[in-house]
């Protein structure tokens, strides 16, 4: 089966979803306060004011394969996408994106980060959770490295389930999973 590529929005060929990726920002790199669950998590609209703490989310969490500039501002700026930000203490933690593709009646989540520090507290799902209820449409995709066993888990907890696989799809050669969620 072949879907089309959602790479209108990455270089990364539309969206590693990679929990398991990422960094911090400004002083909360040297925050001392515990964070034990999502709860203490805000979920806001992101927007271009948010290009400086995502472009470092995306380098900390996509070392390979960050978007270039110009695709971080599309992400901020398009007016199909839905796009959030986990905050904690001001300071972006975690990001998602979801392109919503109205003729073809499905949204593809481009991307989803999480800064290391923050990952296993349930920001991925929140983030996720928030996203999917901004979206109207009753399909929902995203791809996935096959290695990314912890993101496999979240998405197919979550309802996704797998219905392909690009071969040697991200940069390094290595192949994505495709799972949808339908709603």
């Amino acid at each position: 089966m072949t879907f089309p590529s959602p790479d209108r929005l990455s270089s990364r060929k539309g969206g590693i979803l990679n929990t398991q990726s990422c960094g911090i920002i400004g002083d909360c790199m040297n925050s001392t306060a515990p964070i034990e669950t999502a709860a203490n998590v805000g979920i806001e609209p992101a927007s271009i004011r948010d290009l400086g703490a995502l472009r470092h989310v995306e380098k900390v969490c996509f070392p390979k394969d960050a978007w270039p500039l110009m695709d971080l501002i599309g992400v901020l700026t398009f007016p199909s996408v839905v796009r959030l930000k986990a905050v904690i203490s001001k300071d972006m933690v975690g990001f998602i994106a979801g392109d919503i593709r109205r003729l073809e009646g499905v949204a593809w989540i481009a991307t989803v980060a999480v800064l290391p520090e923050y990952r296993g507290k349930g920001i991925g799902g929140a983030l996720l959770q928030a996203c999917e209820d901004k979206i109207s449409l009753k399909r929902i995709r995203l791809c996935v490295r096959v290695s990314n066993e912890l993101a496999i888990h979240l998405y197919e907890h979550r309802g996704y389930e797998r219905v392909g696989e690009w071969s040697r799809y991200y940069q390094d050669g290595e192949s994505a999973l495709v799972m949808e969620k339908k709603k």
